[in-house]
C-alpha cells in the first residue's frame, strides 16, 4: 500500500508541474495533500483509538447573565489574506476590548460586541473555507473599525472565506482507495476543462505510464 501511495503521489506531481490553470493546480494540490497525510499515518503508530472531543477556544470576560441578548448581526465586512492568515475588517466604533466575547472552532468563529452605543453586535461565520488553528486567533479593536485574524492551519490561497462545495473536488474518504480518489480527479477534470487540458491530461497521463499501463482516460475521448 505505501508503494502505491508512493507512486501516486509522483504522478500527481509530475500532472501538478504541467498543470497551469489554477483550479487545476488546487485540485492537484489538495489530493496530494491528502496523499502525503495517508502515507504519514501508514508509517506512523497510533497513540489512540479514540476520537478526540473538540473544546471551542474562547476568549473575553464573562458578562453578566443581565444584559441582553439580542445582537444586530454584521454581514457587511471586508477582508483579505496572505499565505498564513485571513484578517477580517469590520467597520464599528465604540468598540471596547474588555465587553467582546469570542470563540474560535478549527471551521468557525463566533465574535460578540457588546454594549456598544446601546446595543451588541455579533460578526460569525458558521462554517469557514478551510480549517484555522483557534488558539491563535485574535481580535484586535481600532478607533474606527475590528480586526478579526485567523490563523491558517495549513498554509495556501482561500478561494473565498466561506465554505463551498467542490463538484470537481475528489472524494477524500479515508476508507476508499486512494487509486479510485484520483480516477475521479482526472476524469472530472477531464470532463470540465476545455480542449487544451484536454491533451495536457491525456499527454501527461500517457508519459506517467510511459505505455505499461491500460489509459485510465478511455472512454472519456
Amino acid at each position: 500500500m505505501a508503494e502505491d501511495l508512493a507512486l501516486d503521489l509522483q504522478e500527481l506531481r509530475q500532472l501538478e508541474s504541467i498543470a497551469k490553470r489554477p483550479r487545476v493546480v488546487s485540485l492537484i494540490s489538495s489530493e496530494i495533500s491528502h496523499l502525503e497525510k495517508l502515507s504519514k499515518e501508514q508509517t506512523s503508530e497510533p497513540l489512540s483509538t479514540s476520537t478526540p472531543i473538540q473544546t471551542p477556544i474562547s476568549s473575553g470576560v464573562k458578562l453578566p447573565s443581565t444584559l441582553p441578548t439580542n445582537y444586530v448581526t454584521l454581514g457587511s465586512f471586508s477582508w483579505d489574506q496572505d499565505s498564513d492568515k485571513v484578517k477580517i475588517y469590520v467597520s464599528l466604533e465604540g468598540v471596547e476590548q474588555e465587553k467582546i466575547k469570542s470563540e474560535f472552532r478549527a471551521m468557525s468563529f463566533d465574535v460578540k460586541f457588546h454594549d456598544v452605543q446601546g446595543k451588541n453586535y455579533r460578526c460569525a461565520i458558521p462554517k469557514l473555507n478551510k480549517e484555522i488553528v483557534p488558539e491563535k486567533c485574535l481580535v484586535v479593536v481600532k478607533p474606527k473599525r475590528v480586526i478579526i485574524t485567523l490563523l491558517k492551519a495549513s498554509k495556501g490561497n482561500w478561494l473565498d472565506i466561506h465554505f463551498k462545495e467542490d463538484k470537481l473536488k475528489p472524494n477524500l474518504d479515508e476508507k476508499r482507495d486512494p487509486m479510485a480518489g484520483i480516477m475521479d480527479l482526472m476524469k472530472n477534470m477531464y470532463d470540465e476543462g476545455d480542449e487544451d487540458m484536454k491533451k495536457t491530461i491525456a499527454k501527461a497521463w500517457t508519459d506517467a505510464r510511459s505505455g505499461n499501463a491500460a489509459d485510465p482516460l478511455k472512454g472519456y475521448r
